[in-house]
């Protein structure tokens, strides 16, 4: 996810003299404007990648939702933990990958959209997400039973607020950069949910198919990083031209 000083300025004081003569006014200082923040560089650079997983394939447990009558009618069967899931063709999904360093020093514009994060079936939807520092992120219910949505950072606010079904949703933001912040539930202990911020547009979560694509770099060297919520952090090196494509690739190991 400032301090302001504030200065209190004192009318000057005018003295007239005995023969009628007036001095001459002080000069007023102008306040001091801070310099615009230079524009972020335009890029047309992308980085693409494939997240691979190596080693033996874990369970994915079921999720028991008996305690909960509303939530169990939801499914058909029993829901599976997401915490490790690796697709038929051994890639990982839930993966957050982001430009480590190597960006040009520069302020990057928030974005205007919202990330939404919606509860279904007793289960935030989508597991990981990622946004920009000061952006939006919506939670939204839309299950027929009570919500608490509780982010446990290490270094942004903590926060804890009930929805109820169907509620309005509830907008939010981050105020510094933070990974993996996990996000509970205290009604539905096996709810959770990992949000990562950071402080540019440059990053991308795996999905279905282990890949990823982070599109609109400048040209430059970049540390490129992929973090999973079990298997912690990786890093690789990747250049790009201003136009060219670069790729990063990662393997965990189970």
């Amino acid at each position: 996810m400032s301090r302001y000083h504030f200065s209190l300025v004192l009318p000057a004081l005018f003295l007239v003299s005995c023969g009628g003569g007036t001095q001459p006014e002080t000069k007023k200082e102008e306040p001091k404007k801070e310099a615009a923040a230079a524009p972020a560089p335009a890029g047309e650079a992308t980085i693409t990648g494939k997240v691979m997983f190596t080693g033996t394939k874990p369970v994915m447990r079921a999720v028991s939702m008996d305690a909960t009558p509303a939530c169990a009618r939801m499914h058909k069967d029993s829901p599976k933990s997401e915490e490790v899931v690796v697709n038929a063709d051994g890639s990982l999904r839930n993966v957050f990958v982001r430009i480590k360093s190597g960006l040009p020093d520069q302020k990057w514009p928030v974005s205007a959209a919202k990330v939404t994060v919606d509860q279904v079936g007793c289960v935030y939807k989508p597991h990981v997400v990622g946004l920009m520092v000061g952006q939006d992120i919506e939670f939204l219910n839309s299950d027929e039973t009570n919500h608490n949505i509780h982010p446990l950072p290490r270094t942004n606010r903590e926060w804890n607020e009930s929805q109820p079904p169907k509620g309005d949703p509830k907008v939010k933001q981050f105020a510094q950069e933070e990974l993996m912040i996990p996000v509970k539930c205290n009604v539905h202990p096996w709810m959770k949910l990992y949000v990562n911020v950071v402080s540019h547009p440059f990053f991308a979560v795996t999905g279905e198919d282990g890949t990823f694509t982070i599109k609109g770099l400048p040209a430059g060297e970049y540390t490129v990083e992929a973090v999973h919520e079990r298997y912690g952090a990786q890093e690789t090196k990747v250049k790009v031209d201003a136009t060219g494509t670069g790729k990063a690739e990662f393997t965990f190991k189970g």
